[in-house]
């Protein structure tokens, strides 16, 4: 029996597993400093990049709708435990890192017309610091380890948002500000010259941190905003090639097994993927295996059992 499935039948604790070690890799020749150059990849891929030249022409749309039974039962049970505030949205982002650790061709990115993975994995996400139509935006953009547990997950992502609440301004409202004080044409040169910049590895370090473009994935709780899960485009600018829009909870009627109506409880995820970095059986196979996290979210407390290679 695996290991996931010894998990399923039992209470996991963060200390019942020791960690995977996470392989340092070295920068080679061809290599970018947030990602190494992917080397061995199926024929088609060499030639995709150079055919789809961009990611507006490259997205491909999946929606799945999930029962959230399980879901919501564990996060009050959670909270009453040893995680009060555990919320449904810190579920959904411990099952993206350990989606993104144990199938690494979701963390791919294209450049300049080359297939590059990402060094880290980190997601980007939009907030309010003040919840009204006129409240000031700003962006969040935490780093997680692939062997961290819904455990790490909570503390890494409150403490980014904790950051963010305060009045000091992020790296990226910094860049913002700067930018967004040049004239128009001064800031449309700037991206030109980023925008090649990034296409051959060269953009400056400091500009890729202060970026919410720069990461693994986007990712909006549009749920939290009363409507139903969107098709995001992907941004053409940056390193992004996931986005996941959260839906609203909603009740949808169900026949049950012995032929009458029931309704349940589900919210609709809806990811636009860039499909020049991986092929539709490795992304079908990734999108169940979220939705089997989001039905059994105690699998998240421990670490992976092991690591991919591309890690």
């Amino acid at each position: 029996m695996s290991k996931e499935k010894i998990i399923e039948k039992e209470t996991a604790t963060p200390c019942e597993n020791t960690k995977p070690v996470v392989k340092k890799r070295k920068r080679r020749l061809g290599d970018r400093h947030d990602g190494y150059k992917v080397r061995k990849l199926d024929l088609p891929f060499y030639i995709i990049p150079v055919i789809m030249r961009t990611r507006l022409d490259s997205q491909v749309f999946f929606n799945i709708s999930i029962d959230i039974e399980n879901l919501e039962k564990y996060v009050r049970r959670k909270r009453r435990e040893d995680m009060p505030n555990l919320k449904l949205l810190h579920v959904v982002l411990a099952a993206m890192v350990r989606m993104f650790a144990t199938r690494p061709q979701l963390n791919r990115f294209v450049a300049g017309k080359k297939i590059y993975a990402h060094n880290d994995i980190s997601f980007s996400m939009s907030i309010k610091r003040n919840l009204t139509d006129d409240g000031e935006e700003t962006e969040v953009c935490p780093v997680f380890e692939p062997t961290d547990t819904i455990y790490d997950v909570v503390e890494k992502f409150n403490g980014e948002v904790e950051k963010a609440f305060s009045d000091e301004e992020t790296e990226t409202d910094k860049l913002n500000r700067v930018v967004g004080m040049t004239p128009t044409w001064l800031k449309s040169f700037i991206v030109f010259v980023l925008r090649n910049l990034d296409k051959v590895g060269l953009m400056p370090k400091f500009i890729t941190k202060a970026s919410p473009f720069h990461a693994s994935a986007y990712v909006t709780d549009v749920g939290s905003l009363g409507i139903d899960s969107i098709y995001h485009h992907l941004y053409e600018f940056g390193t992004c090639s996931c986005f996941l829009a959260i839906g609203k909870k909603q009740s949808i009627p169900y026949v049950k097994d012995d032929g009458t109506l029931g309704e349940k409880k589900v919210i609709n995820f809806r990811f636009v993927l860039d499909e020049r970095i991986t092929d539709g059986h490795y992304y079908a196979a990734t999108i169940r295996k979220f939705t089997r996290y989001m039905k059994h979210p105690e699998l998240l407390e421990l670490p992976p059992e092991e690591l991919p290679d591309e890690i």
